[in-house]
């Protein structure tokens, strides 16, 4: 097969993820755009309003925070179960396995685009200009894809064997979601703490988009650092461990 079949099958893998996941829906891709708002709006209401949460611009604040979860969160869910979801076409086809998780990462992508362009909008229309150093931001979410595409073949291959793994994911999706900070300040955290939450490459994606958006500049080195080697060492890992198991994925799905 040549690369350009490869590029064909990738593109139609991707739509077809997309085309399942709305089919059926009256607002479709609308959800993209209608879900952060609503969670937007409450979490906004919740901490302003009830706890008195004195943070600046808190919208972007948020939204710095829900936008890259949001992504994580479907991206690894379906990449976890993309496998046994397209058993069919494993077993029938012959294309390198790694492309299905990977192309179910990438069909989220759509979601993130609409999602970074509601973050932007919301940062403009509060009086935050642009500035020279948005630049950076396609850098971050390039490296929280390739976090994730790591995330979405390891756990992937590991679902083919023992099918409880898309349970675990969801149970650590839920726990994570309280160990990132995305409705609290990452001033709240004790010290001790702090080197640790920054090992986590989604922690330090919102981290390093405050710095960006909020504060007008670069990321911190520290933060591109951890980000940068967790992504990589993340997707080298996933490469790793799903070029091991899928010698026997025929026997399992």
């Amino acid at each position: 097969m040549w690369h350009g079949d490869y590029g064909f099958l990738l593109k139609n893998l991707i739509l077809k993820d997309f085309r399942i996941r709305y089919r059926n829906m009256s607002l479709g891709v609308f959800w993209s755009l209608l879900n952060p708002l609503v969670m937007l709006a409450v979490y906004g209401f919740v901490l302003t309003k009830i706890f008195n949460s004195a943070i600046p611009h808190y919208a972007v604040f948020i939204l710095c925070g829900m936008v890259p979860f949001n992504f994580f969160a479907m991206a690894w869910g379906s990449g976890t179960t993309s496998m046994v979801d397209n058993a069919h076409l494993v077993k029938r086809v012959q294309v390198p396995r790694e492309i299905v998780p990977i192309t179910s990462v990438l069909a989220n992508c759509l979601h993130l685009v609409i999602q970074i362009a509601i973050l932007l909008i919301i940062t403009l229309a509060l009086g935050i200009p642009a500035n020279i150093f948005w630049l950076w931001l396609p850098v971050l979410w390039a490296l929280e894809i390739v976090f994730v595409c790591g995330l979405a073949l390891l756990f992937a291959g590991v679902n083919v064997y023992v099918r409880d793994t898309r349970y675990v994911v969801e149970s650590a999706i839920t726990v994570l979601f309280w160990l990132v900070p995305i409705i609290y300040d990452f001033s709240m955290i004790p010290q001790r703490f702090k080197g640790i939450y920054q090992l986590n490459p989604i922690s330090a994606l919102v981290l390093a988009m405050r710095e960006v958006l909020l504060k007008a500049q670069a990321p911190s080195q520290v933060l591109l650092t951890k980000l940068t080697l967790g992504s990589f060492i993340t997707l080298g890992v996933g490469f790793l461990v799903f070029g091991r198991l899928k010698n026997r994925f025929y026997d399992y799905l």
